[in-house]
């Protein structure tokens, strides 16, 4: 979608800049560090079972504190191991403070004083509710939309909003219907958007707007389509006969150009090729009778004329 200038990010509300942004997180790989604290561990437990056999009183109580530390220490170390699945990531914290995000996946070790949080990053989609608005003329419409966005800060979708899931989709709601109220359902002039006949157009509009609404909390928005788009209930029957209305006229306007065109042209070949002689009388008539037959709903019924045109 294009994120050039537009009416939509102008009226759009403007959020405070972010405070922080998503780096990587200093990890290492922890298969070895699985293995450092199985060692660590499975020691640990070999020395206070090796103190048993120790006669020394000194001795095995020095052994046993220090297998006890060293289990210890082995098994608060793998804490720091952590799964990252493919589409996920890890926000790591220390003491409260951000310390770099997790994005490669696979078993990963960092720090086991810091605290994890699992976020995704895979694409997602939001479907709204089916919406009541008036369009900018004052109708009743309904609407509904359907987002595709996914998580491309992790840092910002953490700690700049409460939570970002609602905030995508209360957003969301809020461009829906800011969108609504811009434009109407049909367009009165010829040369204006509506939201029936310039669908991409308004479509390219919401997703410039959304991206500008969801862009502090870290969010891509991929793509953002109306799924309903109907006026309310309550004037629907009055507007599909407005509709068929103004299709008729179309027609009608269409055939009567037409017409006009095939009357032009039959005299110009009369006239071109001298068959008959018209005076302004019969130029009337004949183009009276040509409208008639070529406008008319029904089929003509030809009358025969014997006597002179001018009885």
């Amino acid at each position: 979608m294009s994120t050039h200038d537009s009416p939509a990010v102008a009226d759009a509300p403007e959020m405070p800049a972010p405070h922080v942004r998503e780096f990587p997180a200093h990890s290492i790989g922890g298969g070895l560090a699985l293995l450092l604290g199985l060692i660590g561990l499975l020691g640990g437990i070999a020395m206070v079972v090796a103190a048993t056999a120790v006669s020394a009183t000194g001795a095995k109580a020095a052994l046993i504190v220090l297998g006890v530390l060293i289990a210890i220490s082995a098994f608060v170390a793998m804490c720091g191991l952590n799964m990252v699945a493919p589409g996920e990531a890890r926000v790591v914290q220390l003491f409260g403070r951000y310390r770099g995000t997790i994005r490669q996946d696979g078993l990963r070790w960092v720090n086991p004083l810091t605290s994890r949080t699992k976020i995704s990053t895979r694409v997602r989609n939001h479907e709204t509710a089916v919406l009541k608005v008036n369009d900018a003329y004052g109708n009743p419409i309904e609407l509904a939309a359907v987002v595709v966005w996914k998580v491309e800060d992790t840092a910002q979708a953490t700690f700049e909003v409460d939570d970002y899931i609602e905030f995508v989709s209360t957003q969301t709601e809020a461009a829906v219907r800011h969108i609504a109220i811009e434009y109407p359902y049909d367009a009165h002039e010829e040369d204006g958007l509506s939201l029936r006949e310039n669908a991409e157009e308004i479509t390219e509009k919401l997703a410039v707007e959304l991206h500008a609404r969801v862009e502090a909390a870290g969010v891509q928005i991929i793509e953002s389509r109306f799924t309903h788009l109907a006026y309310a209930p309550e004037i629907a029957s009055a507007m599909l006969q407005r509709q068929q209305a103004g299709a008729v006229v179309a027609a009608r306007r269409q055939i009567v150009d037409g017409a006009v065109g095939m009357v032009e042209m039959a005299l110009a070949r009369l006239t071109e090729r001298d068959i008959v002689e018209l005076d302004s009388e019969r130029k009337a008539a004949m183009v009276s009778n040509l409208m008639v037959v070529l406008c008319g709903d029904r089929a003509t019924q030809p009358v025969v004329n014997t006597g002179s045109l001018y009885q």
